[in-house]
């Protein structure tokens, strides 16, 4: 009995030990890169993740620091250190972590195993050929997760739809053929952005050249290793120089995605260990029966800090994705104080309704005030006028749209900064002379001239306001700048308009004048005429010589009696528009000052092109008017200065479809500085001139008559040209 006892105690130790040894299972990892690499140590993490569950598995690493050895002489004796290492080991899987663990593994696999399975996994390609070189079709299995290059690329054109530029870093280029799924993605998009790519360069260069803001501008992360100087980068100061960047930079894994990455479609690293672990276990466990050819599906994954921070908002785009540094909510923040709470809750139930009320009540305020706030930024922005404030310390602290525009500077580099500080710039500068003069004289200076950034001219009325804050003490200035410009111009249109009524008024009184005048002097010329007349008649001496004298008298008070019926048509102001022959005005007004011209010595010509349309619309008299100032300023200018040959040309033709009529005089020209000024109301270059002449010119040609008047210097004097349309 006591040896049955015996016989039954060993078959059981035996059993048990059987049992433990086929359920204990050594798995070898061959990690293509060294301790401390975190690609490699998530893999590992992940792997170990997934054999934690099942327990009873050994795991052995060998580290073949590939990134930093890469020589084919550490290869070869790398070969004989794991034929050594490795010859009284069995193991009953292999583990290749990314390529060169990979090709190693199948190119020495008669040298260093028997019959074991291998999983290869990692972020790199998978190449099957190398598989059929070596026969082993049948012992590999794939678990890879490839980059999302283009469709990272599309997420990121999407999310900032104003993007103008994209910085690719990527230390492997041209071997993985990034520019390739770059404009993959590009064929998918309507809209292209510029791209650089960056593969030789160093983290201190990049963080130099990274790290001030630049709108419109993002880094697509792929990986950077190795530097220019084939040295290579730690995790440690890549993420540093991460951090340090000062533009949005997206990645393609989540390696740094807490380290100051935005986000993006992110391969999840410690995700891909699990997964080569489950396949492990399943071929440990025989689960498997033939070779497996595995992806792992992964979404997108976003830094929530960092969102904030460039104000990316992924959300209406996306519906599966993670996010990290989320804010806690509230009762996360205040966990104890709720386990407490209920702990008491029989006796401060009261206490905790009105609690969750107050809490119901807040947030509800708060929306509310968020939408308020809202509904008053969109109002601010829709309002016309810019309006900005500014703190005690001078700095901008609120402001709508239509004042950066209006100065010409983005809202993100406006924002808290001081005016002052920004002087520099033209349109800063005219604004801050303004507000200062106005500051000083709020009265006398309450308008000011602005150009604005597309060249145009505007006039803005500044009216300024203190406000202060009774809770939070702060307090400042409201500036508020109404565009005034039309209101101007009516202003002035209206000056114009009297001016002109005026003018006109004078006119007619000085016609009613001259008309009682030339009343008064034909009854003399007509006496004059009898007289002479019957002198003639009545003499007994009837020679040539009297009616001589009799036809000049006769020539000379007819022509005394036309020029004062010229002169009073003319002088009589226009009621209206009317079509009128140009040619006929000249000619006519020049009859008028035909004696004038011609007492000073001047020869006025005018000259006709052959089939020029000479008919306008417009007033009459008004215009001989414009004429004559110009006439009678050309033969001040010629008699002042005792000119010879004094000359006055006068060409009248068609360009364009319009009417234009050449005034040219030889009296040496017009002052560069005078000729800036001389359309201005009450600017002579007389000492007795009144300064009204020409710019009354101005407005009966351009403002009553739809025209234009410009003034040149020629080489021998100046040029007026009257250019006027033709279609009514």
């Amino acid at each position: 009995m006591k040896y049955i006892k015996l016989l039954l105690l060993f078959f059981t130790l035996f059993n048990t030990s059987i049992l433990f040894a086929n359920f204990e299972k050594n798995v070898l990892i061959l990690n293509s890169y060294h301790r401390g690499f975190l690609y490699s140590d998530n893999i590992i993490k992940g792997i170990e993740k997934s054999f934690y569950k099942r327990g009873e598995v050994d795991i052995n690493v060998l580290y073949m620091d590939y990134k930093r050895v890469k020589s084919k002489k550490y290869l070869k004796k790398l070969v004989e250190l794991y034929s050594l290492q490795l010859k009284n080991r069995q193991y009953d899987l292999i583990i290749a972590l990314d390529k060169f663990a990979y090709n190693f593994a199948i190119k020495n696999y008669s040298k260093l195993f028997t019959n074991e399975q291998i999983v290869y996994t990692g972020i790199e390609e998978f190449n099957k050929s190398k598989l059929e070189k070596y026969n082993l079709q049948n012992k590999v299995h794939v678990v890879l997760s490839r980059r999302d290059i283009t469709d990272n690329i599309k997420f990121i054109s999407r999310v900032m739809p104003k993007l103008k530029k994209l910085y690719i870093i990527n230390d492997s280029l041209e071997s993985e053929k990034t520019n390739f799924y770059v404009e993959k993605a590009f064929k998918q998009m309507k809209k292209r952005f510029e791209v650089e790519y960056i593969e030789h360069s160093t983290l201190r260069k990049l963080s130099n050249r990274f790290s001030f803001k630049k709108a419109n501008e993002a880094i697509f992360f792929v990986k950077f290793y190795e530097d220019e100087n084939k040295n290579l980068n730690k995790d440690s100061e890549i993420a540093r120089f991460i951090s340090s960047t000062r533009l949005p930079l997206f990645a393609t894994d989540d390696l740094f995605i807490k380290k100051g990455i935005v986000g993006g479609k992110l391969v999840p690293i410690v995700k891909l260990g699990e997964a080569s672990g489950n396949v492990a276990l399943d071929i440990l466990d025989n689960k498997i029966n033939s070779t497996i050819r595995k992806s792992i599906e992964y979404d997108y994954t976003f830094d929530s800090l960092q969102l904030r921070e460039y104000k990316i908002n992924p959300y209406y785009y996306y519906s599966n994705y993670k996010i990290v540094n989320k804010p806690l909510d509230f009762f996360e923040r205040h966990r104890t104080f709720l386990e407490i709470l209920f702990l008491l809750f029989p006796l401060l139930v009261l206490l905790v309704i009105g609690l969750l009320h107050n809490i119901y009540y807040r947030r509800r305020t708060e929306k509310l005030l968020k939408e308020r706030i809202d509904f008053d930024e969109t109002l601010l922005n829709a309002i016309e006028s810019p309006i900005f404030w500014q703190n005690k310390d001078g700095r901008v602290v609120d402001f709508n749209s239509k004042f950066s525009s209006m100065i010409g500077i983005s809202e993100e580099n406006l924002y808290f900064s001081s005016l002052k500080k920004l002087r520099g710039i033209k349109r800063v500068g005219k604004l801050l002379d303004a507000l200062e003069k106005y500051s000083k004289k709020p009265e006398k200076n309450s308008q000011f001239r602005f150009e604005t950034k597309d060249g145009k001219r505007r006039v803005y009325l500044i009216k300024q306001a203190k406000y202060k804050d009774e809770k939070s003490k702060n307090s400042g200035l409201v500036t508020i700048l109404t565009d005034v410009t039309k209101e101007k111009e009516i202003e002035q249109e209206k000056e114009r308009n009297q001016e002109f009524l005026i003018q006109q008024s004078k006119l007619a009184e000085i016609g009613e004048i001259f008309s009682a005048i030339a009343h008064q002097w034909k009854a003399p010329l007509v006496e004059i005429t009898t007289i002479a007349q019957e002198s003639f008649y009545s003499s007994d001496i009837n020679n040539k010589e009297n009616e001589s004298y009799v036809k000049d008298i006769m020539t000379q008070v007819k022509y005394m009696n036309d020029t004062i019926n010229d002169f009073q048509e003319f002088i009589k102001p226009s009621n209206r528009k009317t079509r009128f022959d140009i040619h006929e005005a000249i000619i006519s007004l020049l009859k008028i000052v035909d004696h004038n011209i011609r007492f000073n010595y001047i020869k006025v010509d005018v000259s006709l092109k052959e089939n020029t349309n000479v008919m306008v619309y417009g007033y009459r008299n008004e215009f001989m008017q414009s004429l004559l100032n110009i006439i009678n300023n050309a033969k001040d200018e010629l008699v002042n200065n005792d000119f010879k040959n004094r000359s006055i040309n006068i060409e009248i033709f068609n360009d364009q479809g319009k009417l234009l009529v050449n005034i040219k005089d030889n009296a040496g020209g017009i002052n560069e500085k005078d000729m800036k000024n001389i359309f201005n109301p009450y600017y002579s270059t007389k000492a007795d001139g009144s300064g009204i002449g020409l710019y009354m010119t101005k407005v009966i040609i351009e403002d009553k008559m739809n025209g234009k008047i410009q003034v040149k210097n020629t080489k021998a004097g100046a040029c007026f040209t009257i250019i006027l349309e033709q279609n009514r």
